[in-house]
């Protein structure tokens, strides 16, 4: 079976300005139909990542190749694959939905005939003739993802797309990238704050701190083990005791202690407190959050 080329690499990207590291050796991959979430909090790194992916800054070292092609030594091949929207869609209030798609076709050289395709995609094909000035702002966020949909890239770079938004035009924006993700194998990059749609969305996710990855991986591999174990005993001193013997991190208010501890570690703890004396009235697991996690890895920083 041949091995798929990945749509975007990251290769140690290092950004130095003067004397200070903005980004230290920045690395991934995203591969086709994959959306790939990267989260940090202000002052990261992330818009200087993103920058160097598009090309509008060159890294200081490393290097980026989108659908096989270095973005350095083949600029032009390697832009003709990627949609992108950095910080906010740049659209004419004044003007229709169509014709702003009509100007963005025409700058990207490709056909009219696009038009009718991307806005589809977005659902707006029924409020095309209407000026954007009109529009709600979820839907010039998905009037900008239709612009960066012309010419039917396969890499989109998306800068906080459900910015702003209420929860049923961030709900849209969700199923959006998720049906291109799906039906189109479209890989989606996104940069976001909001950690809860990212957990929702994403299949992986890089954390970024202080210009370096701190953690990646699927989202499933890394919430799914990590467990806060809730329990309510007779003996908090002596289930202490014992939780402090397991290294294990923990917390007590009144007659319950919670810990922190890796799924599989669960049953051996349950056994040790049984055996020990200690009774159980009640015991309760609950997953850790893709934000306690990043407040856990980012030592609480919040994101930008």
């Amino acid at each position: 079976m041949t091995e798929l080329t990945p749509t975007l690499t990251a290769s140690n990207l290092t950004k130095t300005i003067g004397h200070k590291t903005i980004v230290d050796s920045v690395s991934f991959e995203l591969q086709q139909g994959e959306i790939f979430g990267f989260l940090g909090p202000n002052g990261a790194g992330k818009t200087t990542t993103i920058r160097m992916l598009v090309g509008l800054i060159r890294p200081t070292a490393g290097s980026v190749r989108i659908c096989g092609y270095d973005i350095q030594q083949n600029f032009e091949d390697a832009m003709r694959c990627v949609g992108c929207i950095v910080e906010n869609p740049d659209l004419y209030r004044f003007m229709t939905g169509r014709e702003n798609l009509e100007h963005f076709a025409r700058m990207l050289r490709v056909s009219n005939s696009e038009i009718e395709r991307v806005a589809d995609a977005v659902s707006l094909a029924h409020r095309l003739e209407q000026r954007v000035g009109t529009y709600s702002l979820g839907m010039r966020q998905r009037l900008g993802i239709a612009q960066a949909l012309l010419g039917n890239p396969k890499l989109l770079i998306l800068d906080e797309p459900a910015n702003g938004l209420d929860p049923a035009g961030i709900r849209e924006i969700r199923e959006l990238l998720r049906r291109l993700a799906g039906e189109q194998q479209m890989s989606i990059f996104i940069s976001s704050h909001l950690l809860a749609e990212i957990e929702l969305t994403c299949d992986r996710v890089a954390i970024i701190h202080k210009g370096r990855i701190l953690r990646e991986g699927s989202v499933r591999d890394l919430i799914s083990s990590r467990r806060d174990m809730e329990l309510r005993v007779d003996d908090v001193p002596r289930a202490s005791v014992i939780a402090r013997e397991r290294n294990l991190t923990f917390r007590t208010d009144g007659d319950r202690i919670w810990l922190a501890m890796e799924e599989a570690d669960a049953p051996p703890l349950l056994s040790a407190l049984a055996e020990a004396g200690v009774k159980i009235f009640h015991a309760q697991r609950r997953a850790q959050s893709l934000e306690e996690m990043f407040l856990e890895a980012t030592g609480g920083e919040t994101v930008d």
